[in-house]
């Protein structure tokens, strides 16, 4: 694990070379570590890519003593979509997995965020604290009034996903007007423990970082699940009232500045 975190330079991707050394990022993790079958993977290349990538920012965690040239300096990376950018791309990449109508009928500036994954290696340090807080400068930069994504745990075997998945849909339901829906083709059929038969630490313990993250800042998620079989995923849609991040951010910054508000 790589803990030092001085060195680490976060930006927006600003050329190809950096959108492919992000893609090599995204093919290292989900192509080779997780198994996924992605349609427009150049796998001669080692580059994970879709027709989206041309219209997202690609927020960036490099560490710049790693091979640029080599395309392995990327080590952290989360792809960003506003919502006035919808007229170019046409939809958002969620939109095939849920049904974003009540959050693009509330008139409020939305950012979807995809394709998060942090290098093997940088797991478990400030990688993802760092990714966290650039996104939420970028938030408060753009303006941004909602931010949402689909957000995956691993495997689609819903008896393994049961207690964080219920945990979920029990505790951190997303207000109605604020809530997604799975749509029916692929949702999961999530079979609901109740309330009272829960088991709140394994279920937060089968719950991946990028989701706690999420929940800890104040995020819900939409209703029910949808299976990724390409991926091997099963992808909940995370959603957050920014303002609530906002005031967080601002509270960490002052505590870490040693700041008085």
């Amino acid at each position: 694990m790589i803990s030092d975190d001085k060195h680490f330079i976060l930006r927006l991707a600003q050329d190809d070379r950096d959108l492919r050394a992000a893609q090599r990022l995204r093919y290292e993790v989900f192509v080779q570590e997780l198994g996924a079958t992605v349609a427009l993977a150049d796998h001669d290349a080692r580059l994970e890519r879709d027709e989206f990538d041309p219209y997202f920012d690609h927020l960036l965690l490099i560490d710049p003593q790693r091979s640029a040239e080599d395309l392995q300096d990327v080590v952290g990376v989360c792809r960003l979509l506003p919502s006035d950018r919808l007229a170019v791309s046409g939809r958002f990449y969620s939109e095939s997995e849920f049904d974003l109508t009540t959050l693009k009928a509330s008139g409020r500036k939305l950012l979807e965020l995809g394709r998060s994954c942090v290098h093997a290696d940088y797991r478990g340090g400030t990688a993802m604290l760092l990714l966290w807080n650039a996104l939420a400068d970028y938030v408060l930069d753009h303006r941004i009034e909602v931010l949402f994504g689909a957000a995956s745990f691993h495997g689609t075997d819903m008896a393994a996903l049961a207690q964080p998945l219920s945990y979920l849909q029990h505790f951190h339901l997303a207000p109605p007007e604020l809530r997604v829906i799975a749509r029916p083709a692929q949702a999961a059929q999530i079979a609901l423990i109740p309330q009272d038969q829960l088991d709140r630490k394994a279920a937060m313990l089968a719950t991946p970082a990028l989701i706690k993250a999420y929940l800890r800042l104040g995020g819900y998620v939409g209703q029910g699940a949808w299976v990724d079989h390409a991926f091997n995923t099963t992808d909940v849609c995370l959603v957050m009232d920014t303002a609530q991040m906002s005031a967080k951010h601002r509270d960490f910054y002052i505590r870490k500045s040693g700041r008085e508000a």
